[in-house]
């Protein structure tokens, strides 16, 4: 039999804050193959998520197939757009909810699994981190402030991690984010230059293969998951809709699930994927290959 066998792996998943997202679902399916989990939270949620772990509220969603939990090794608050902690502005790191969260940057994650693991400690790097404050705004009405702040949180931030990352990661080591198709196709409603961050992702994606794999041995790739509705995608008001209509009109008429994308991540960040680098991967139920709508729920019925 083949199986994702992932034990003496360590995996880092930057992006968790519940367990309703794609990041849960991966650490998960990576727990699932052997691998230990830490996880890199944002400031603001990481009490909340601490809370919700040492209350028992996410235990259903943990438990594994054996029967045992979903344990992170580390929970590291991380604020993915800021690659140190000088760049953050003072009122920010003086603020209630950051004050005691320590170096939460980038920089200070690499620095903090090294002073916990020592060099050569990582074997997975997952980057679930997406940001817009202006999503809901078209692209014409988006601001420079917020095209760029997308741009940096969502796709700069793969750059800066696998740099930072990057030197303490064990030969055959493997890194992978999430896309969405918006990157290359024009999705009404999912604006403040979250499609140019898609789009800067997946091109990063293929340099950073490139110079990841000459430098390091790294694999890089990055999944296109169909619309999923998340607590996060919520944030872009029409999320119902995008998933109602990729089901109808999908190639396989039905909703992927958040157990997809873990699923496909696992494999990707295998030795099994050890050829595969520099590519998007579609998990979307066939969405992307389709060219006409099958049903549109927004036209008129045909006679």
């Amino acid at each position: 039999m083949l199986a994702i066998d992932l034990t003496g792996k360590r995996a880092l998943v930057a992006g968790l804050a519940d367990d309703g997202g794609f990041g849960f679902a991966i650490a998960k399916a990576l727990a699932e193959a052997g691998a230990t989990v830490i996880a890199g939270t944002w400031p603001p949620a990481y009490g909340i998520f601490n809370t919700l772990l040492s209350r028992g509220k996410m235990d259903a969603s943990r438990t594994l197939s054996s029967g045992a939990m979903l344990e992170f090794e580390e929970i590291y608050a991380l604020d993915a757009e800021f690659d140190t902690l000088d760049a953050a502005p003072e009122e920010l790191r003086s603020s209630k909810r950051y004050a005691d969260k320590g170096d939460f940057s980038i920089e200070g994650l690499a620095q903090k699994l090294r002073a916990d693991f020592g060099e050569g400690c990582l074997d997975i790097v997952v980057h679930s981190l997406a940001n817009g404050a202006e999503v809901k705004k078209p692209l014409l009405e988006t601001s420079r402030k917020g095209y760029l702040q997308a741009v940096g949180v969502s796709a700069y931030s793969m750059v800066s991690m696998v740099s930072r990352l990057g030197p303490l990661m064990r030969p055959g080591g493997s890194c992978v984010s999430l896309t969405y198709m918006a990157s290359e196709r024009v999705i009404p409603g999912y604006g403040g230059g979250m499609s140019s961050a898609k789009a800067a992702l997946e091109s990063d994606t293929r340099v950073l293969a490139f110079e990841a794999g000459r430098k390091w041995g790294v694999r890089v790739n990055t999944i296109s998951a169909g619309p999923w509705a998340s607590r996060a995608a919520s944030a872009i008001g029409i999320i119902d809709d995008m998933v109602a209509y990729a089901k109808e009109n999908s190639a396989l008429p039905e909703a992927i699930t958040a157990e997809d994308v873990g699923n496909t991540a696992a494999f990707l960040l295998s030795p099994l994927a050890a050829g595969i680098t520099g590519s998007v991967v579609y998990v979307d139920k066939g969405y992307s290959a389709m060219g006409k709508a099958v049903v549109d729920r927004y036209s008129p019925p045909q006679p």
